[in-house]
């Protein structure tokens, strides 16, 4: 069910007067855009005005095209600098359907998360192709990982890393989705190469 303008109140709106003040600070047009991050300018014009929710996918995408991370998207205040994570204080947002926590300090050349990743046929799924690298270790259910023309299941214990320039996608068709640390490679600078563009 796809979830309408209106509704979760409390995060959508915000997130999405983020996403068009950061590309304006940033200088580009919607198109440009939605180009450096792998969407199409109607999709990135629809999660600027509130009428969809992004998922983690997309925000990983845009956070790297911005310059800042998936947190600074969504508006965490940032933390007092600190090696250590507590479980008590790594708080739950969700876009998407995708629900996720900060496993890592903000502003670092690594941004570690831990995901559940919602059931869903991953073949539906945009096809992502980005510089840098990913990794992901399943703490629970089971994975659908697409590398290429590669298809992997992964079970709890199981790892992947891989260059993100692979095309990659994943997914789950668990009945109760699939639990995963994700670490993967930020990029800082806001106006840098095309980072979309990839097969969807």
């Amino acid at each position: 069910m796809t979830t309408g303008p209106h509704e979760d109140a409390g995060t959508l709106p915000a997130v999405a007067a983020r996403l068009r003040d950061l590309r304006r600070d940033a200088r580009l047009t919607l198109e440009s855009a939605a180009g450096r991050a792998g969407l199409s300018p109607a999709h990135l014009s629809r999660l600027e005005t509130g009428h969809r929710q992004p998922s983690l996918p997309a925000l990983l995408s845009l956070a790297r095209v911005y310059g800042t991370t998936v947190s600074g998207l969504l508006g965490e205040a940032a933390p007092v600098p600190d090696p250590v994570v507590r479980a008590s204080g790594a708080a739950a947002w969700e876009a998407g359907g995708w629900t996720y926590r900060r496993a890592g300090g903000a502003g670092r050349a690594l941004q570690a998360l831990r995901v559940h990743v919602p059931p869903g046929d991953p073949q539906g799924e945009l096809v992502r192709v980005h510089p840098g690298e990913e990794w992901l270790y399943v703490l629970a259910g089971e994975l659908r990982l697409f590398l290429g023309d590669a298809a992997y299941t992964l079970g709890p214990g199981d790892s992947a890393h891989f260059d993100s320039l692979t095309p990659h996608r994943i997914g789950t068709l668990a009945p109760a989705g699939a639990e995963l640390l994700f670490v993967h490679t930020l990029l800082q600078a806001a106006a840098g190469p095309c980072l979309g563009g990839g097969p969807r």
